[in-house]
């Protein structure tokens, strides 16, 4: 199947923005692949045995898609973004839902790169992770959405830039500094054991 083009999905977001539900229907096909393959690097990194699997993950995506309000989607940009939230909140939940403890008290110290890939050996990481952006939400907005859609959306720099209306170059001096912030903010929750 060849790949769809932005404008074609684009199209399909706009429709059904406009409360076209067959615009979904075609669209679910078309960005599937592209959705599988951000799902399975994120299960990727989770232990083995996970009992959330991939499709499961995408399927969650979906019903939760199928659920929020009425959106005006821009781009495939943007609406890769939005699924990137929902993948994080997913995952999130599915963590807490299964009792993990809320922060890895125990959890050995790790490379921020590292901690950001969601362990294998500790889930508790998801939820330490996503602590952290909230935290670092309350202090600047921006900085934890370029994490979130870097990280858990996939987005490349220019994709980021264009979902966030911003420079490539403010992209990257944002990761970075969101990279260190969180670094510091995970290494002092794991040394405080909160």
């Amino acid at each position: 199947m060849p790949q769809p083009s932005s404008s074609e999905i684009t199209q399909l977001l706009r429709a059904w923005s406009s409360g076209d539900k067959s615009a979904f229907d075609q669209l679910l096909p078309l960005v599937y692949q592209e959705l599988h393959i951000r799902a399975r690097r994120y299960m990727a990194h989770e232990r083995s045995g996970h009992t959330l699997q991939t499709t499961a993950l995408i399927n969650e995506v979906y019903l939760r898609l199928v659920d929020l309000p009425q959106r005006n989607w821009e781009n495939r940009a943007h609406f890769l973004a939005v699924c990137a939230q929902l993948m994080r909140r997913i995952l999130v939940d599915f963590a807490r839902s299964r009792n993990y403890q809320k922060r890895g008290g125990g959890a050995r110290h790790r490379p921020f790169e590292e901690a950001l890939t969601l362990c294998n050996d500790s889930p508790t990481q998801i939820i330490a992770v996503d602590d952290a952006l909230k935290s670092l939400a309350s202090v600047d907005d921006r900085k934890s959405r370029v994490v979130e859609l870097r990280f858990f959306g996939g987005l490349n720099v220019e994709e980021t830039a264009e979902v966030l209306q911003i420079s490539a170059e403010t992209v990257m001096r944002d990761w970075k500094m969101a990279k260190a912030w969180l670094l510091k903010e995970i290494s002092g929750s794991a040394l405080h054991g909160a």
